[in-house]
């Protein structure tokens, strides 16, 4: 027997997601109350220039009160696909277009409350193609070699889990990054 929703009932609709709650039987037969954020999903880019450089954005995220490092990513819109959501969120966020994208793989934010997915890509042959950022982002870019991203990893100054995942596939899965 699997788990069974058997009451649905959406309780929030915002402009990036939304918000459900659940009564789910378990294989047991016994029920329980799942709260469910609805999410489309997001793309993370990790930007390697020509000269092994990383490009990521400080920004401002008031839900922590304060600045945090990030890779680059965006959040799907609906029926879109991720390539595409990738290359104009690098072209918003760092002003430059990828000329090779390279899928590395995807993993959930945080599967206990959240349907959100994230899928990561490598982004390399970057070309300055700005776009106009969203109007709610303010950004600045940092470039660091890997040795540099370690170390504001390991002083605790990389705190986004987005980005050490996305650091994390890129570096373990491409031998030409790990110079």
């Amino acid at each position: 027997m699997n788990y069974r929703v058997t009451h649905t009932e959406k309780v929030f609709q915002g402009k990036v997601f939304a918000v459900r709650i659940e009564q789910v039987e378990k294989p047991s037969g016994e029920t329980m109350r799942v709260d469910v954020v609805e999410h489309h999903g997001a793309v993370v880019l990790i930007p390697v220039d020509d000269e092994g450089r990383i490009w990521f954005v400080e920004q401002y995220r008031h839900p922590t009160g304060k600045w945090l490092l990030e890779l680059p990513a965006g959040t799907l819109d609906p029926g879109e696909e991720p390539e595409v959501c990738a290359v104009r969120e690098c072209r918003e966020e760092i002003g430059m277009s990828p000329g090779q994208l390279t899928p590395l793989g995807g993993t959930f934010l945080a599967p206990g409350y959240s349907t959100e997915y994230l899928q990561f890509y490598l982004a390399k042959d970057l070309r300055r193609a700005p776009l106009t950022p969203d109007h709610d982002e303010d950004l600045n870019i940092v470039r660091l070699t890997w040795d540099e991203a370690t170390d504001r990893i390991t002083r605790g100054e990389l705190e986004d889990a987005k980005s050490l995942a996305g650091l994390f596939l890129a570096r373990y899965s491409h031998n030409d990054l790990n110079e």
